[in-house]
């Protein structure tokens, strides 16, 4: 992207989807760093229940950090951190 505002408003309702192929949820709004001129977060919505359930209440979002966008595309691919962190959140709950 070279951060023209017709490419970063293409982006308000792709879905996003983890490297994995796990659904996460759909792109409600961008955050922006108006200084550098680039997209900072993707502010994400309809999320995935399973992924989000225990952390996220119904109707609420998550940000998640444009650095981790793997590719842009009819949908957006983010990197399986999103998993990795329910994951860690599964083991704490098991060893608790």
């Amino acid at each position: 992207m070279d951060g023209t505002p017709q490419e970063i408003t293409t982006l308000v309702g792709r879905e996003v989807y983890s490297n994995n192929g796990v659904f996460v949820g759909e792109i409600e709004d961008v955050q922006l760093n108006l200084d550098a001129e680039s997209v900072t977060s993707l502010a994400v919505g309809e999320l995935n229940d399973e992924l989000f359930a225990d952390t996220v209440g119904p109707g609420e979002g998550v940000l998640i950090p444009y650095r981790w966008v793997r590719a842009v595309g009819d949908i957006v691919l983010v990197n399986n951190t999103v998993e990795r962190l329910r994951e860690a959140d599964d083991t704490e709950e098991a060893v608790a």
